[in-house]
């Protein structure tokens, strides 16, 4: 595979006050690959994505060394500004969490924050951003309607237009599938394999099937330590080490 890396981890390790929870990771996320992050309950992976666009700094005891680099670009530098860095890394959580306002609202939020105020070039950004999400079709004629009374799934694909809206690079994807139903489920999975062409994505799941459905890499988290990581038939298939056959074939987790 020739793609270019487009996440570099190196040596990534991460304390909550005095227990750690990432121990030296490495990693190499290629562009317009989905990389799928498994392995049992707390294991780290969750804490391990919100590290690719520091959502982790919003915790007063954390510490973090080591380096994430995104286009060459360490995001743990001085320099770097959190919220253009946000903006370049979408985020869509376990539970759906749309804002208590309209689905046009919902989706309108980001870009207008980063600036864009014509009526105009919001609607089409709404639009586009739904039509993405597989989503527009079933609210076109509802935009100005709260966007908590979407069922479930909606709601879930309604989040993911809200971080396309912001157009990013990378999508990290926490669990997206947990909270909603298997239709709902095979919907979710049917988007990241097309949102792929344009995105760089991550997604971390407990469902080894998902990871094996919708993942080009998989890696293997075992007590906050990146065990294996390759190509996820090869993972699934012919995984080299006995910790990572073990998770796979249920013998714990």
């Amino acid at each position: 595979m020739d793609n270019k890396n487009k996440i570099e981890i190196k040596n990534l390790n991460l304390w909550y006050g005095d227990k750690q929870a990432l121990i030296g990771n490495n990693i190499n996320i290629k562009e317009n690959k989905v990389t799928a992050l498994i392995g049992p309950s707390g294991c780290g992976k969750s804490t391990f994505i919100r590290c690719i666009n520091r959502m982790n700094d919003l915790i007063d005891s954390v510490r973090i060394t080591g380096s994430v680099l995104l286009d060459g670009k360490n995001i743990y530098d001085k320099d770097v500004d959190v919220v253009s860095l946000r903006k370049k890394i979408g985020m869509v959580f376990q539970r759906p969490n749309p804002f208590p306002m309209s689905i046009f609202d919902n989706v309108a939020y980001g870009p207008r924050i980063h600036g864009i105020k014509n009526k105009d070039a919001l609607k089409k950004i709404v639009r586009e951003s739904l039509v993405n999400a597989t989503l527009w079709d079933e609210v076109e004629g509802r935009l100005n309607m709260n966007a908590l009374d979407l069922s479930g799934g909606q709601q879930q694909r309604l989040c993911i237009a809200r971080s396309l809206a912001v157009k990013p690079e990378v999508m990290l994807f926490d669990e997206p599938c947990s909270a909603i139903d298997p239709i709902a489920t095979g919907r979710i999975e049917d988007l990241i394999h097309e949102l792929k062409k344009d995105y760089t994505i991550v997604i971390v799941t407990h469902n080894m099937q998902q990871a094996a459905r919708v993942s080009d890499f998989t890696g293997f988290f075992l007590l906050g330590k990146l065990i294996e990581f390759g190509e996820t038939k090869e993972i699934f298939e012919n995984p080299g080490e006995k910790a990572t056959e073990d998770y796979i074939t249920g013998r714990f987790g």
